[in-house]
């Protein structure tokens, strides 16, 4: 594809019952700088509040997917990518706010970079300040031992948010708040694995279109503020029960039932202390301290996931409402 070529980019945002933070979203999409008119698709996800009602009110010509039920992350852009007419895919989560020129920039590096497939901006936070916008793929160490050393101490390997890259940069995989899929390149991998329902998602992608030859880019010169997790802090417990639950999915298809194995007895033997810790605090604090109570009550919901062998039902609903635990 010529660079001077223009090209149709559609947009898709995952809504559930984030109304404030959709419209901001889609009003900053709607700021982008591109030479033709963007396509934009919300799936809502079975959203309780009136956000199905304001989009299609401020912004008739968005294309709005009523899933009535909680698809999750996978499986609803999975739905509006069959609805897309876009060249270029870009999604984008309720809680991110793109600059006018970040679709643009990203699609220079697709357009460039032919065996480009996926493309992420720079996050910031509301600031301006650096957050980490691509990660090392998960391994045994990265997810058993202290990331944060990790990164320190091999920074090219394990990179974070302190290692700004200058220019257009392979990587392994992206942080998903904001990430360009060119659509030839999805259609091949045959889109999200859908056995994901939050969290890890994006990260299986990129694993899965580096193994088929396409390059997974970060593009620093294009922005967007990402305002972290709305749907992860309302229901923290739930949340975090999804997220295990993807990691041991992920350490499944790409290391193994053994990987995975070693993994989830390291993380029970983790919880295992954690909870003690956090349990001994919030009572010598008498549960007064709000910060240690809450995250010994998110610990010990997590542990005792673990305890009844990682069932199904606990963590975010699939259906109306907003958790099943």
């Amino acid at each position: 594809m010529s660079s001077s070529t223009p090209s149709l980019v559609s947009f898709i945002v995952v809504n559930r019952n984030t109304a404030d933070l959709l419209i901001k979203c889609v009003d900053h999409i709607y700021r982008s700088i591109l030479d033709l008119s963007p396509q934009v698709i919300v799936v809502d996800n079975g959203s309780t509040d009136d956000s199905v009602a304001r989009v299609k009110a401020v912004y008739p010509d968005v294309i709005v997917i009523e899933a009535k039920r909680n698809l999750g992350f996978a499986a609803a852009n999975n739905r509006a990518f069959d609805m897309a007419d876009g060249q270029f895919l870009v999604l984008v989560n309720t809680d991110a706010l793109v600059d006018p020129s970040c679709a643009q920039k990203l699609l220079g590096i697709m357009n460039s970079v032919p065996t480009a497939g996926m493309a992420g901006p720079q996050l910031l936070n509301e600031d301006g300040t650096p957050q980490t916008s691509y990660e090392a793929v998960p391994t045994l160490a990265t997810e058993t031992l202290n990331r944060s050393l990790l990164k320190r101490l091999f920074p090219h390997r394990f990179p974070g948010k302190s290692r700004l890259m200058q220019g257009p940069e392979p990587v392994e995989a992206l942080i998903g708040a904001v990430m360009m899929i060119r659509g030839t390149a999805v259609k091949q991998v045959g889109g999200f694995d859908e056995d994901y329902f939050f969290f890890l998602e994006e990260t299986d992608l990129a694993v899965r279109m580096r193994s088929a030859g396409w390059k997974v880019m970060h593009e620093p010169q294009a922005k967007a503020i990402h305002l972290q997790g709305a749907t992860a802090k309302a229901n923290q417990a739930a949340a975090r029960i999804e997220f295990y639950r993807s990691r041991y999915i992920f350490f499944r298809k790409h290391y193994g039932k053994a990987s995975a194995g070693i993994l989830r007895a390291v993380l029970t033997a983790n919880l295992t202390l954690n909870t003690l810790v956090l349990g001994t605090a919030t009572l010598l604090t008498l549960g007064r301290v709000r910060s240690i109570s809450e995250r010994f009550r998110v610990r010990s919901e997590l542990w005792k996931w673990h305890l009844r062998g990682c069932p199904q039902g606990p963590g975010l609903s699939r259906n109306s409402g907003v958790s099943s635990q």
